[in-house]
């Protein structure tokens, strides 16, 4: 019976050190997947603000005001019919 109780904690002991390391494997492998998913979606936002900071280019090129800030001209515009009028 020696013999027999010696070899199970062995056992137990090697069972538990498969099952440790399956647990560890499956982390490994859902940790693995998210950092996937985590860069893809971070990438998926760089090429839309990319996207974003282009349109907002496009729209200031059209309207004339590449270049300039645009608080900036909407206050010199409001400024200069203000002093036109003030003179005449």
């Amino acid at each position: 019976m020696d013999g027999h109780d010696a070899d199970d904690p062995k056992q137990s002991t090697a069972d538990m050190t498969v099952f440790v390391q399956n647990l560890l494997q499956q982390m490994q492998s859902r940790f693995q997947t998210m950092s996937d998913s985590i860069i893809t979606k971070i990438d998926e936002m760089g090429s839309r603000i990319d996207e974003l900071e282009q349109s907002i280019n496009d729209l200031r090129a059209e309207m004339g005001q590449e270049g300039s800030p645009s608080p900036s001209s909407a206050l010199k515009l409001k400024d200069e019919p203000k002093s036109a009028d003030d003179s005449a």
